[in-house]
């Protein structure tokens, strides 16, 4: 059985359990994290030298790198979440991708000031936020899907951090395509299972 190490609060964890869960795969997941002190050890490092969460472990197969994990599991199944075809798939990996090189420090960020009195906060955090979101929500103008006209892998990935990311207290503009889209990810049970702990 598939073993997914990661504790459930994470965003990059939660991704994974959506996708697992989508697919219908068993799984076990394990806690892990700096908060169980168990991603430090020289056996969680040779398994993932970041040591950071998610780790996959299928039989002999060991995965990290959240997103990658995703294509592992999307390439394996031969769903059709992750498409076959090269010009379908590159829209759908744009996207995994600017989650990564742009969303993430806008919302790791975020996470941050969030927890801290608005007064402590960096000036530019919500503004930086802002503008990601923004580019997101003008995508989702011209599809009901982050990727086009199907649901996909991009919005696996993209569904539990843009949920925690509209959540903050940073002054956001409205963003209605987002909220509809959030909207319609939440009526799936994979999500709702994946980002119950929040």
């Amino acid at each position: 059985m598939i073993e997914l190490l990661g504790r459930a609060t994470s965003g990059n964890v939660q991704k994974v359990i959506f996708l697992l869960e989508e697919l219908g795969l068993p799984y076990e997941r394990k806690d892990y994290g700096r908060q169980f002190e168990n991603t430090t050890t020289p056996e969680y490092a040779a398994m993932n030298p970041m040591k950071k969460v998610p780790t996959l472990v299928d039989g002999d197969t060991i995965v990290w790198q959240s997103n990658t994990i995703l294509r592992y599991l999307a390439n394996k199944t031969g769903n059709a979440l992750y498409p076959a075809d090269a010009a379908q798939r590159s829209q759908v990996d744009r996207w995994m991708d600017w989650t990564l090189a742009e969303l993430n420090p806008a919302y790791l960020a975020g996470f941050r000031d969030a927890k801290k009195a608005e007064g402590e906060r960096a000036p530019d955090t919500g503004t930086n936020l802002a503008n990601e979101l923004k580019l997101l929500e003008d995508q989702l103008a011209k599809s009901p899907w982050v990727a086009g006209a199907q649901f996909s892998l991009a919005d696996v990935a993209l569904g539990p951090i843009v949920k925690r990311c509209v959540g903050f207290p940073l002054g956001l503009p409205a963003l209605p395509k987002i909220q509809a889209w959030l909207a319609t990810l939440q009526k799936r049970p994979a999500f709702q299972k994946a980002t119950a702990t929040g």
